[in-house]
């Protein structure tokens, strides 16, 4: 399978398909909502995979009841994963292979992400990836987020592509309702959900790891150079 047009520029998400974090966040969140003393299963946790944050935390309001200290869980669950992730590499297979395909093919590429642009800073740094993509659309760079198409069409118009042209590669169900509501050709690169058919009909392509989107890319535009 190709895709059907050239793609001029790729929009990346972060968490689940550059890096590793969903399954550390999954672990901090678990861990914190023990010593809290209550209990986080997998089914609530992955619903708030893709989300931004006040959809998160909405949802765990709706979950265990309106007087849950949604803050305190929120601050010390953020701790527990910053203790859990420094010093640890988590960079995901087939990124530095995936970016070094689309530097010699003079692609242009954003990040489309939930996170705050601190978060996105210091994962980008810790991985040395700081001048490896041309912008970054964070919390506060749009209204809504995913699974709203705003964080895509942000990424489109700063990359000065038309979202039709983009790229989108995406882990989460959010994630590819936003970026298929973008208009972007999509591709999901599955992290800790796998794909249901809603969501197989809104992607062109279910890949294994970014190895499988880079020789997608590959049969696609020529000027991907297989070095």
């Amino acid at each position: 399978m190709t895709l059907p047009r050239n793609p001029q520029a790729v929009v990346f998400d972060m968490d689940g398909l550059l890096f590793d974090t969903e399954a550390i966040y999954r672990e901090a969140m678990i861990a914190t909502a023990l010593r809290l003393g209550f209990e986080m299963s997998d089914q609530v946790f992955l619903a708030m995979v893709g989300l931004p944050p006040e959809a998160s935390r909405a949802h765990l309001r709706d979950h265990y009841g309106h007087d849950f200290d949604v803050e305190t869980f929120w601050i010390e669950s953020a701790n527990d994963f910053h203790k859990l992730s420094t010093g640890r590499q988590f960079l995901k297979a087939g990124v530095l292979e995936l970016l070094a395909a689309l530097d010699r093919s003079d692609l242009r590429r954003a990040i489309a992400t939930s996170s705050r642009h601190l978060d996105v800073q210091r994962h980008l740094t810790a991985h040395d990836l700081q001048s490896r993509f041309h912008c970054v659309v964070a919390q506060g760079d749009y209204v809504l987020g995913k699974p709203n198409p705003d964080p895509f069409l942000k990424a489109a118009e700063r990359l000065g592509v038309a979202p039709e042209n983009c790229l989108a590669l995406e882990d989460s169900f959010n994630g590819v309702r936003s970026a298929a509501a973008a208009g972007m050709m999509t591709v999901m690169v599955p992290d800790l959900i796998l794909p249901s058919d809603e969501i197989r009909r809104l992607c062109l392509r279910v890949a294994g790891d970014l190895h499988e989107v880079r020789e997608l890319l590959l049969t696609t535009t020529s000027p991907l150079d297989r070095t």
